[in-house]
């Protein structure tokens, strides 16, 4: 996890020669997205989760769960794009700009990810050997236990499967933040609603089959999106500027003691050129 979300950024930067800086703003916003969308969720939405299902049938429960937490997901992480990407990276209007943007916002989610699930195993491994009554109250001692034997009774390539899912979630903030760079260039927020709308089926389907079915299945569903957003993604390569636009430097001539002035074709100036 913290390679690929280190190296996808050092690629595209390396390949397109770009400013490392842009990665550092597309993770910027990531964390901003999260600063608002975390305690949306635990304050106001998880609340009216909770009592919408109460009032539905059983067979609702799991379905407005995974869509109203792919919305919020969605909203956050796409508006804030839109902000940034309006108030403050206004310069970053290219195809591969648009990359590099998306890699930093995927890029540090990733390695968010990557640092907790290390810090597990470190705490895991701490506990080897251990006498887990002599720092484990009585009364969650059995817990622990189940937890840590659960940990250790997982197949070796059952610990790949975060990875592989940063890595099929990476192509989703890719296309996203291209996106979302389309209402920018075009001037047309609807493309923001487009980039929401891919976010939230991503999102609920990944959670909803790795509830129903496996996480085998979960990935499988990512793996299905992060197809299409490659699709998307060379798509847009086709009608954007692949590269930031570089305005050639015109050296003024030394023998032009003034700049030219433009001739207006008014009835006066008509009138004293007639013969010239």
């Amino acid at each position: 996890m913290l390679i690929i979300g280190v190296g996808v950024g050092v690629y595209i930067s390396h390949h397109y020669k770009l400013d490392w800086r842009l990665w550092w703003t597309g993770a910027f916003t990531f964390f901003i997205s999260q600063v608002l969308h975390i305690p949306f969720n635990y304050f106001f939405l998880n609340p009216k989760i909770s009592t919408w299902t109460g009032i539905l049938p059983e067979v609702w429960h799991l379905p407005l769960m995974a869509i109203l937490l792919g919305i919020s997901a969605g909203i956050f992480e796409e508006l804030t794009r839109y902000f940034v990407y309006r108030w403050w990276a206004k310069d970053a209007r290219s195809w591969s700009q648009g990359l590099l943007f998306g890699a930093g916002h995927g890029g540090l989610e990733a390695i968010l990810v990557g640092g907790l699930t290390l810090y597990t195993y470190i705490q895991i491994m701490a506990l080897k050997g251990v006498d887990l009554a002599t720092i484990v109250p009585l009364d969650q001692l059995t817990m622990v236990k189940q937890q840590i034997e659960l940990y250790w009774s997982l197949p070796w390539y059952d610990s790949l499967m975060g990875a592989l899912e940063r890595l099929l979630a990476m192509p989703l903030h890719l296309a996203a933040s291209l996106l979302v760079l389309q209402a920018i260039l075009r001037k047309r927020f609807s493309w923001v609603w487009l980039a929401i709308g891919l976010h939230t089926l991503t999102n609920a389907v990944g959670v909803y089959l790795a509830q129903t079915v496996n996480v085998y299945a979960a990935e499988a569903g990512i793996g299905i999106f992060a197809i299409i957003d490659m699709g998307i993604i060379l798509l847009l390569r086709r009608t954007t500027a692949i590269s930031p636009v570089q305005l050639p430097i015109i050296q003024q001539s030394p023998w032009t003691t003034r700049p030219l002035q433009e001739i207006r074709e008014t009835q006066e100036n008509l009138e004293q050129t007639r013969y010239q």
